[in-house]
C-alpha cells in the first residue's frame, strides 16, 4: 500500500467490503456473514420452505457449538515454531546441517538448523505449550483451538499460504472461512 487511505500502488482504492473479501483467501468475509446472517435466515424462513430452490438455507446437520471464531492469519507474522508449536529436535539439532536434501529451488541461501529462541510453558487444563512472547494470550489458551497439522508441500510462501487456507496450491475449492460459514 503506498498511503493509508488503503489504496494499492497499482489500482483503485479499496473499500472494506472488497478489503474483506480479497485478503487472507476472504476469510474477513466469515465477520460480514455472522453479522448479516439473522437477517438471511429469517428472510429465507420467510419463503416457501417447501421450496426446490437448491440455493435455500438448510438447517445444519448438527448444531452449531462455537459462538464467536477469531482466525489469526499472520502472512509474514511471527513463526510457529516461535509462538505455538514447539520443536524439541530444533533445539536439540540446533546449529546441525539439514539432515536431508535441499530444495533444488532456492531463493535464499539455507543455512543450518535454528532453534527457537524463545521459552515454552505448558498452560491451561489441555497443558497446551505456549510460547513466552504470549504470556496472557496463554492464560485462556482453553478457550483457543490451536491446529499445528497444518503442512503444504509448496516451497512458495504465497502458494503455501493458499495451501493451508483452500487444501489446493491453485485457487479452485473454498477457504477455510467458507467452510466455518
Amino acid at each position: 500500500m503506498n498511503n493509508n487511505r488503503g489504496q494499492f500502488a497499482f489500482g483503485a482504492p479499496l473499500n472494506r467490503r472488497q478489503m474483506l473479501r480479497k485478503f487472507a483467501s476472504g476469510f474477513g468475509m466469515l465477520g460480514l456473514a455472522g453479522l448479516l446472517a439473522d437477517d438471511f435466515v429469517a428472510g429465507a424462513l420467510a419463503q416457501s420452505v417447501g421450496s426446490i430452490n437448491p440455493l435455500l438455507l438448510r438447517p445444519p446437520h448438527f448444531p452449531p457449538k462455537a459462538k464467536r471464531v477469531i482466525f489469526l492469519f499472520m502472512s509474514g507474522g511471527p513463526s510457529h515454531v516461535d509462538t505455538f508449536d514447539p520443536k524439541p529436535r530444533l533445539a536439540s539439532d540446533n546449529g546441525k546441517a539439514l539432515p536431508f536434501e535441499k530444495p533444488k529451488l532456492e531463493r535464499t541461501k539455507t543455512g543450518n538448523i535454528l532453534a527457537s529462541p524463545y521459552s515454552f510453558r505448558k498452560y491451561g487444563r489441555a497443558g497446551i505449550e505456549v510460547s513466552e512472547l504470549f504470556p496472557h494470550l496463554a492464560t485462556c489458551v482453553d478457550d483457543m483451538c490451536i491446529i499445528r497439522s497444518m503442512v503444504a508441500d509448496n516451497i512458495n510462501h504465497n502458494g503455501a499460504c493458499l495451501q493451508m487456507n483452500t487444501g489446493e496450491q491453485a485457487f479452485s475449492r473454498p477457504s477455510l472461512g467458507s467452510w466455518l460459514l
